[in-house]
């Protein structure tokens, strides 16, 4: 029997996020496709190191300090770290291709491929507007200045919305057609069947009212502080409850709002879950208050379990996902007023029912497929 081709996947690590997710949903897409995959790590850490298929071979050049990830000089560190050991892989490996995500990763696999000299097609994705990544700290004041050199070295650019395409082009000065747009694979069969499971939280247990829905960390790119405030002109006028799943350093910023406002009878925190899809299943909407995204996993994953949806019209994503506004009310972004009011007029009307066509575009299947050909690795496929 003829050897498996073999696909590779890199990042710094695997912690819990979304493009963490979505890379462990691709290496699965891919072994679907009867690819070998590898995952191959700056260093083998994080939480969604236990979501990945055992089928998987994991790939860990332990490289850089372990503390590293606290920091962006970490990340500067890990990337410089991994360069000898992710090029020996390479040239020993080799791969079709090798497929990253995240700035310092993406400038790792484009560097270790010229140092290795292989053929392997290097696929770096963009999951976040590059205008956007010095707002939350997640790349450090100079990448723009690297990526603007770097980036044009890989064999194929990808971005997750035409939002952050347009904005990649215009801020790192890329050439807009060199730049492939591939939606994530978000809508897999294990979220479908994970939103059937139960949930112990006692609001969703008894649910004695409508219960209002916002997922991700708690952090300013989420704004959260616009949904509690839009909350409270909601609760004025209907008897509803609000939950929003994740944490972060917003966190104790959030609850003294929620106190400042009364709502501590009716908000809850409840922190992580490693099961989000049976919160959205079972809640009567779903709310993106984001300042901004690269595409908004969570809220196909609403439209994915039938759930009611309304976000901000924030740049990248939304507007792509709910197709301009016709799956889902689109209001601008920090406007507690105009969110108010969607609420309301999505809770007052009958549930609405999703068509899968509706977001097919979304599905680990198109996913794999679309990265698979960008690669040009399609016909490799067993």
């Amino acid at each position: 029997m003829s050897k498996k081709p073999r696909i590779s996947l890199f990042l710094l690590d695997l912690p819990c996020g979304g493009v963490e997710q979505v890379t462990v949903n691709l290496a699965q897409g891919f072994l679907n496709r009867g690819l070998a995959v590898d995952l191959v790590l700056a260093r083998a850490t994080g939480a969604f190191l236990a979501k990945l298929s055992p089928q998987v071979r994991l790939i860990d050049l332990k490289a850089g300090p372990t503390w590293s990830k606290f920091t962006n000089l970490g990340d500067y560190l890990r990337t410089i770290a991994s360069l000898p050991g992710l090029a020996r892989y390479l040239k020993q490996e080799q791969p079709i291709a090798l497929l990253s995500a995240k700035d310092h990763a993406n400038i790792a696999a484009i560097w270790a491929k010229q140092f290795a000299k292989v053929s392997t097609q290097v696929l770096i994705s963009v999951h976040v507007p590059p205008s956007k990544t010095s707002l939350d700290g997640s790349s450090g004041k100079f990448m723009p200045f690297i990526v603007r050199r770097v980036y044009p070295k890989a064999d194929q650019i990808v971005a997750v919305s035409h939002g952050v395409a347009g904005d990649m082009s215009g801020s790192l000065k890329l050439p807009l057609e060199k730049i492939k747009v591939i939606y994530n694979p978000v809508i897999t069969s294990e979220l479908l069947q994970k939103s059937k499971e139960s949930i112990t939280h006692p609001w969703f247990v008894s649910k004695e009212m409508p219960i209002i829905l916002g997922v991700g960390r708690l952090t300013q790119q989420k704004d959260f502080t616009t949904l509690i405030k839009s909350f409270a002109l909601v609760r004025k006028q209907k008897v509803c409850r609000l939950v929003i799943l994740g944490d972060g350093e917003q966190k104790p910023q959030l609850e003294s709002l929620i106190n400042q406002l009364g709502l501590q009878n009716d908000v809850s925190l409840p922190g992580l879950t490693d099961n989000p899809y049976a919160y959205m299943a079972q809640s009567d909407v779903f709310i993106l208050s984001s300042a901004w995204e690269g595409l908004g996993n969570v809220l196909i994953e609403a439209l994915a379990v039938g759930t009611p949806v309304v976000s901000t019209d924030c740049p990248s994503g939304p507007r792509e996902i709910l197709q301009n506004g016709r799956l889902g009310p689109l209001v601008p972004v920090g406007d507690a007023i105009a969110l108010a009011k969607s609420i309301l007029k999505v809770l007052s009307q009958p549930k609405r029912v999703f068509a899968p066509e509706d977001t097919k575009l979304f599905t680990l299947e198109v996913a794999a497929s679309n990265y698979l050909a960008a690669v040009k690795a399609d016909n490799f496929v067993y």
